[in-house]
């Protein structure tokens, strides 16, 4: 697949299931990841990956949190079981510190594009995926379980499988529309 083509196709697939991305594919999905813009050479991401019992591990998290936010009880049910809706899942975390010339922004907008890297790569391979973020990206109890510090941000879930069901393709937009001369 060119590029171009897989720039205008791209679709999310919130319906996965197995096999998960193997190693060989992860790996390609991760060296993506990591080619992205990062001012000062900085690498500010890390990937959690989740799969098997990690996924359990993940939905323990989350249905922790629920708990500590005062959820409901078919929330908290529902939260347990969010990470299985694929075969992996993996976090994207922007690790930022700070730079004298590199906001803190800037690198969690290299973690998102690492994130759309990761997406791009897997949809290129064949594969599916659907970038999440949700209240649990900004719970301090998920990032506490997760090992993150206080500078550390998640910038999203990347649910990751084969899709379950050819997802029709949307149509094409026009760019122009959103776009303006100075």
């Amino acid at each position: 697949m060119d590029a171009l083509t897989l720039l205008l196709t791209r679709q999310s697939c919130p319906r996965l299931v197995d096999p998960a991305p193997n190693d060989t594919e992860l790996k390609t999905i991760l060296d993506a990841a990591i080619r992205v813009p990062d001012h000062g050479a900085l690498s500010p991401f890390e990937f959690i990956i989740a799969t098997g019992d990690g996924l359990d591990r993940l939905g323990s998290i989350f249905e922790s949190a629920a708990r500590e936010q005062g959820a409901d009880d078919a929330f908290i049910a529902k939260a347990a079981s969010m990470p299985k809706r694929a075969p992996m899942v993996v976090t994207i975390v922007a690790k930022c510190q700070e730079h004298p010339k590199v906001p803190v922004l800037e690198q969690q907008i290299a973690a998102g594009c690492a994130a759309m890297a990761m997406q791009q790569a897997a949809f290129a391979l064949g594969l599916g995926g659907i970038w999440r973020t949700g209240d649990f990206a900004f719970d301090r109890a998920v990032h506490q379980a997760l090992g993150l510090t206080e500078m550390d941000q998640i910038v999203g879930f990347l649910y990751l499988g084969t899709p379950a069901v050819d997802a029709p393709v949307k149509p094409g937009r026009d760019g122009m529309q959103y776009a303006r001369y100075l």
